[in-house]
């Protein structure tokens, strides 16, 4: 293997102990030494890959979006269905996205900027799939950019309720539902 395929490789075993160590501590309380003990390097090591507590954070971030990565002209609401039956095997996943969007709403956190431009691009794909859905209005008469953001607040709204109360709030079943209020599927 050569170097380069050595050094991606143990960038990847750093990006998944730091979502890891995110997940657990939320990202103020985690530490790079807390990571690179994971992955049995020192601090110094770790700096080696990524050379601040920012560096890093914005690798998971990036990490993940990679993990998930699903061609964008690809999508339409019966997979956003598939997307919340997959984030449900995976609280893990969920529970560190949550945290750094939640940590992200302050004025200096490292991931403001990437939360603010992905969510930009999420209420775009939205838009789009409502739009390949219902064409210029949704049957209540709003169009896909008025409802765009009002999605995606379902989406992550199940989920900080999931992930606080997981045997009160079944996240799938919920999305379910409100696509029944969207007409895409009928009550079971």
């Amino acid at each position: 293997m050569s170097r380069g395929g050595r050094n991606e490789d143990r960038r990847g075993e750093i990006l998944r102990a730091a979502l890891e160590v995110i997940s657990e501590r939320g990202y103020r309380a985690a530490s790079l030494a807390a990571v690179a003990e994971r992955v049995g390097l020192t601090q110094q090591g770790l700096l080696h890959h990524f050379p601040t507590k920012e560096a890093l954070l914005v690798g998971v971030l990036e990490a993940r979006d990679q993990w998930d990565a699903t061609p964008r002209e690809s999508w339409r609401l019966d997979l956003l269905a598939a997307l919340v039956d997959y984030n449900a095997t995976r609280p893990a996943i969920v529970r560190t996205f949550s945290a750094l969007l939640g940590e992200s709403v302050t004025g200096d956190h490292p991931a403001r900027a990437y939360f603010t431009g992905r969510y930009t691009v999420v209420r775009a794909d939205m838009a789009a799939i409502l739009r390949t859905a219902y064409g210029e209005r949704l049957p209540s008469g709003l169009t896909p950019e008025q409802v765009a953001p009002l999605l995606v607040a379902v989406l992550d709204g199940l989920q900080y309720q999931w992930l606080l109360d997981p045997e009160a709030v079944d996240m799938t079943a919920a999305f379910r539902d409100f696509l029944v209020l969207l007409g895409e599927e009928t009550p079971s």
